[in-house]
């Protein structure tokens, strides 16, 4: 959809759009198209939706990702958006004993490189959603909702938010101690 369709639509239903999810490819070699398009919908948050493949499976993968899109984060907020990074569960794998995440965020620049945790994902990575929402104080006004059950096959699937097992009155109550803006429920 064209960017000002999307704008007229959203606008005629009431809409605000919040977030993206801005795909690897634009953000490296089309910024200033994704800056003018958030600019236009006044949408703060320009989100990856996830690491690129390349990058995974090394720490210095992982350091190299946190450092070069750190310079895109940085662009980003200079004109007043704020870079967000959505994480799946690989991220939960570890290297010299600290895992994907805490790698991305330590060697990213804490100013412009800010998180949108997936609360089914950290949980399903084998962590605990709670402490990483109170982890990303202050790198964080957005958090994705999205709750997990256990099938009969012993498989993790998502669920209805508060129908699944994560701990809800936890993960609500990290959230108001940080301060969240917006809550994106799937």
């Amino acid at each position: 959809i064209d960017p000002q369709e999307l704008k007229k639509i959203a606008d005629e239903n009431g809409l605000e759009i919040i977030a993206t999810h801005t795909g690897l490819q634009r953000l490296i070699e089309d910024l200033d198209s994704v800056i003018k398009e958030h600019k236009l919908w006044n949408c703060k948050y320009v989100g990856l939706g996830g690491l690129p493949n390349e990058n995974r499976g090394s720490k210095e993968g992982y350091i190299k990702f946190a450092q070069e899109f750190s310079t895109i984060a940085k662009k980003l907020k200079e004109a007043g958006l704020s870079f967000v990074y959505h994480n799946h569960n690989f991220e939960f794998e570890k290297f010299d004993g600290k895992t994907g995440l805490d790698i991305i965020y330590d060697e990213s620049d804490s100013d412009c490189f800010n998180a949108e945790i997936d609360t089914y994902w950290v949980q399903s990575g084998g962590s605990d959603p709670a402490a990483w929402i109170r982890k990303m104080k202050g790198r964080m006004e957005i958090v994705h909702f999205k709750d997990m059950v256990i099938n009969s096959k012993r498989e993790q699937i998502m669920a209805e938010v508060g129908e699944g097992n994560l701990n809800w009155p936890e993960i609500i109550k990290a959230c108001k101690e940080i301060g969240i803006k917006w809550y994106i429920v799937e």
